[in-house]
């Protein structure tokens, strides 16, 4: 991190974390943002970031990078926005800014995410790259600051990406109807989503690292693999073609934790469920899209065939 300052915009505040953090351990359910979090998650998310076992982020960071052309002409010349949804540290997002700088766009980075050292760092890359950068500290899921997000009439093209499967943490439709606003007539929706369900799914979800980086919430609050198991499961969706790999923590041993300075027990064979992954059918992914107010202009698929990248406009 360097020494020039950064700018972000602080929607969801730590002590808003802090206390939806008690509340969502009180209700034995730990949501999306709370696994980019604490220090220990963010050096978990970064180590699998970097691990080829983690197939989704190999899989969605060579989509990007493989049609960085494509995506950069589908848009209108002139000045373009960049809005990331859940950025991250931002990498994927870098070849598309580069691409666009490159060609003489004047370009503006409005990374969003929940996580304030991931969104330092999306910050911070992006000013190394001499790129005007606002981050934005807030929860996707809360109304109020999605429609924080929503264009102004001096706001240039768009470009708004839900990359890394990010879809796959929310109910799909429902995200994708939320995001609707944020996207006119002449921006452009970049979303990905991992597709099948099938051993080999789950079999990249149980390497090592990645189930280092799904205990990581609970080892930052005193429980160890030694207490308990941590479980994947694949789970029924309502709808056609979607499927879910949920997980969950299962206590073997009564537990009595403080956390925040409050008293947290957990007894022998309770559950702490987490957030779950969305796998699609690749039909499915695409009535999805459709049914949010979306049309998809163009598909990227993976080599391996088990991630698509779609690029959308909104329907009229």
């Amino acid at each position: 991190m360097h020494d020039q300052a950064l700018q972000i915009e602080v929607r969801l505040t730590e002590a808003a974390i802090a206390e939806d953090f008690l509340a969502a351990l009180a209700n034995r359910y730990l949501p999306e943002r709370f696994f980019y979090w604490f220090p220990l998650s963010v050096r978990a998310w970064l180590s699998l970031c970097q691990d080829g076992p983690y197939r989704n982020y190999v899989r969605s960071n060579a989509l990007v990078r493989a049609s960085v052309s494509q995506v950069t002409g589908a848009l209108p010349e002139g000045p373009v926005e960049v809005v990331s949804l859940g950025a991250g540290q931002g990498t994927k997002d870098f070849h598309l800014l580069t691409e666009l700088a490159a060609g003489g766009r004047a370009v503006a980075y409005v990374p969003v995410d929940a996580g304030q050292t991931l969104l330092e760092m999306a910050c911070a890359g992006a000013a190394e790259r001499g790129l005007i950068c606002r981050g934005i500290k807030a929860d996707l899921t809360n109304p109020a600051h999605l429609s924080g997000l929503v264009p102004g009439r001096e706001t240039p093209c768009r470009l708004v990406l839900l990359l890394g499967n990010t879809l796959g943490g929310f109910d799909p439709l429902d995200m994708l109807r939320r995001l609707r606003p944020l996207v006119r007539g002449h921006d452009l929706l970049l979303v990905d989503g991992e597709l099948q369900n099938d051993s080999d799914t789950r079999a990249g979800y149980e390497n090592p690292l990645n189930r280092a980086f799904a205990f990581a919430p609970l080892r930052s609050i005193g429980i160890t693999e030694s207490d308990g198991a941590l479980v994947f499961e694949p789970r029924t969706d309502v709808r056609a073609g979607v499927h879910r790999l949920g997980k969950y923590f299962r206590a073997d041993v009564d537990l009595a934790l403080r956390v925040g300075g409050e008293p947290f027990n957990l007894r022998a064979g309770e559950r702490i469920e987490m957030n779950h992954s969305g796998k699609y059918e690749r039909g499915a992914l695409l009535k999805l899209i459709a049914d949010g107010g979306f049309e998809p202009r163009a598909e990227f698929l993976s080599e391996d065939r088990r991630f698509l990248m779609v690029l959308a406009r909104p329907r009229p």
